[in-house]
């Protein structure tokens, strides 16, 4: 048999050991991580179990459809506001915070939190406009709640058109907060660029929780106090893609098709206020002009900011608010 002419051993032998070197190695590296992967899971159930406990309530719950939803009511003025959240939001009450407190002096502001969001119940009916409308016009209902200005960020937007025209007797007002439109994707299919199968893995291994650590706090700049905050980044990982969210999240497509017929009642008040450039929608401000020029009362505003303008912009928004609010009823006289 050949033996190599520089060593003398055989080389299958060489081979031999160089292959279990290399198992070796691949073992010790799927030994770690698997052991990484274990400890981070671990680490996210030990903390999630420890946040629960650190959750405050605020506001108060109603039953509906058999489940609670959390509200949160501020100010005493004769008039009321309702807010409703962007996607995804993960504690509307306290994201709209300084909004909130720039409005109540003047009027009674009710934030919902829909099924999924903030302290409500997560609900396995699907996340459809028309069940998500529904169930945010029962909450009202049971609040007696029964004449107020409609006020939504982002998604809300798309909500909204179908809210004023199924309870236009209801809804004196619409302001948008940088809300969405139902043509600003085009013709083009709403979808995640990360699978809901994927994010769901990332939120249960604890990945997710690795991640948003190691990511910039969102909460950082917000003109609230730290304990705010803190609840803010608890409330947002406890909701974060849970199977609610997922459901509204790959209910987008059918729910901005559906609205795309649907307008804002002539007669209806709105207004909008916008960052004057999407990166991501091409013809932002236009978008919204096109929803406006057919009403008695419409406006678009801008202000230089991110998708969150009531976190950067809440004073402004409040006192144009008002005073749109205002402009209408004189020209109603």
């Amino acid at each position: 048999m050949d033996l190599d002419t520089t060593t003398g051993k055989k080389p299958a032998n060489k081979m031999k050991k160089l292959l279990t070197i290399l198992l070796k190695i691949l073992a010790a590296i799927v030994i770690v991580i698997v052991v990484f992967i274990a400890i981070v899971f671990v680490v996210d159930k030990i903390s999630s179990k420890s946040e629960a406990g650190r959750i405050k309530p605020y506001g108060q719950s109603v039953t509906v459809d058999g489940k609670n939803m959390n509200v949160l009511i501020q100010g005493q003025g004769a008039e009321t506001v309702v807010l409703l959240p962007g996607l995804g939001t993960g504690t509307p009450a306290l994201d709209f915070k300084p909004l909130v407190e720039e409005l109540s002096p003047f009027y009674k502001v009710v934030v919902i939190e829909p099924f999924g969001y903030g302290l409500s119940d997560i609900t396995e009916k699907e996340r459809s406009t028309e069940n998500i409308v529904s169930e945010i016009h029962e909450a009202l209902q049971i609040l007696k709640i029964d004449r107020y200005i409609l006020m939504g960020h982002s998604i809300s937007g798309i909500y909204a058109l179908d809210y004023v025209n199924k309870y236009e007797n209801e809804v004196s007002a619409f302001v948008g907060i940088d809300s969405s439109v139902p043509r600003q994707y085009g013709d083009k299919v709403v979808e995640s660029p990360i699978p809901s199968s994927v994010i769901t893995l990332l939120k249960e291994s604890g990945l997710g929780r690795l991640i948003m650590k190691l990511s910039a706090d969102p909460y950082a700049a917000l003109p609230v106090d730290d304990e705010t905050k803190e609840q803010m980044r608890i409330l947002s990982y406890k909701n974060f893609r849970n199977p609610t969210i997922v459901s509204e999240i790959e209910n987008r497509s059918p729910n901005f098709k559906a609205a795309e017929n649907l307008t804002f009642p002539k007669n209806l008040p709105v207004i909008f206020f916008l960052q004057p450039n999407s990166a991501a929608i091409e013809g932002w401000s236009t978008l919204h002009e096109e929803q406006v020029k057919d009403s008695v009362y419409g406006k678009v505003m801008t202000f230089e900011g991110t998708h969150y303008l009531h976190h950067t912009h809440s004073k402004e928004i409040a006192e144009n608010f008002r005073a749109f609010i205002e402009e209408v009823k004189q020209d109603s006289r």
